[in-house]
């Protein structure tokens, strides 16, 4: 069974595939992922402001100790707060994977994509050892 997709919106469709590999259509994605990621940004922001869960990641609440991944959450809470810096100070790797991401169509996705799978879980285990340095480095961990 076929869908009738009201003309509309069939055009824009292909005007968006159409558009894939263009300068102007990879702007265009970097700009709907840039508003998006701030509406993200500025929700959690106020939920955290109204509602403060305390500690998420599991492993930090029940043994104290961080994971790599900790400090994501606050960094787009703060980033909804419009502090730039106390965000690259949560998780700067969680930042870098965040612009990545954002720029992603304008070149850097298919830099990922040509590495081998290889060299793609390389970067991904020193991104995931780095976080994980500097949380225990933030959170005081790490040190007599």
């Amino acid at each position: 069974m076929t869908v009738a997709v009201p003309s509309s919106a069939g055009a824009l469709t292909t005007r968006w595939r159409r558009t894939a590999g263009t300068v102007s259509g990879g702007l265009m994605r970097v700009l709907l992922r840039g508003a998006g990621g701030a509406v993200a940004a500025v929700a959690v922001a106020r939920l955290h402001d109204a509602h403060d869960p305390g500690v998420l990641c599991l492993l930090r609440r029940f043994t104290g100790i961080p994971c790599p991944a900790c400090g994501s959450t606050t960094v787009f809470i703060e980033a909804g707060h419009g502090n730039w810096a106390a965000a690259l100070a949560a998780n700067p790797v969680t930042v870098v994977a965040a612009l990545a991401l954002l720029l992603a169509p304008l070149g850097p996705g298919r830099w990922w994509w040509e590495l081998s799978n290889k060299r793609r879980n390389a970067v991904i285990g020193a991104a995931l050892l780095l976080a994980w340095t500097w949380q225990l480095n933030r959170l005081g961990i790490s040190r007599p």
